[in-house]
């Protein structure tokens, strides 16, 4: 190594140095970026706070209302539309479903993939599904005379008008569901048939 080498070193280093770690100006303003180890990241804090029950959450204003009315009065909004023919009073809906209350947005009641016969639920809520088609998803307003009218029903008061938002995954004919029952049994029989006896 040379003379020259031995005493530009330092001075190279003590001009470079400074330099390296500066700043760099992003944007107009100065920024320094720090990496952090993903072990020096800490978890969240644990917060021991009690959740009241029953979780009953609200539905903002803005989702309480309805687009449309039928002549009836049952007010309406179609979220997504669907396809195909619709559901009639005698067939039976699978359905995802949230219902809340109008006045305040407090829901009341919810439901994934939950089969419902259309002819067995409040007049508001059977005239909305015979609206909607396979995968549609309707926002129905309630009014009570299609609800609960003047009788409470657990933690619907009387004379509520309510909201349902209402996914319609599928529906069956009562022909349908019969085969479907038969088809059912015919394989059960045969499994039962088939199964080594002791």
């Amino acid at each position: 190594m040379n003379c020259y080498s031995r005493i530009l070193r330092p001075i190279i280093s003590a001009i470079a140095l400074p330099v390296l770690v500066m700043p760099t100006a992003v944007g107009g303003e100065t920024a320094r970026t720090v990496k952090v180890a993903a072990s020096e990241k800490k978890p969240p804090a644990a917060n021991n706070a009690i959740i009241p029950l029953p979780l009953t959450p609200v539905v903002p204003a803005g989702q309480r209302s309805c687009a449309a009315r039928t002549p009836t009065g049952l007010g309406y909004s179609i979220l997504r539309p669907g396809t195909g023919p619709r559901p009639a009073e005698a067939d039976t809906v699978l359905v995802n479903y949230i219902g809340y209350l109008a006045t305040t947005g407090t829901v009341f009641d919810q439901g994934m993939r939950s089969p419902l016969p259309v002819a067995d639920v409040i007049p508001g809520f059977s005239q909305g599904l015979q609206m909607a088609a396979r995968s549609a998803v309707v926002r129905l307003c309630i009014p009570a005379a299609l609800g609960y009218g003047p009788q409470a029903s657990a933690a619907i008061p009387a004379n509520s008008d309510l909201v349902f938002q209402i996914e319609l995954l599928d529906y069956k004919t009562p022909a349908e569901l019969d085969a479907m029952r038969a088809s059912a049994g015919r394989a059960g029989a045969t499994e039962e048939s088939t199964a080594p006896q002791p």
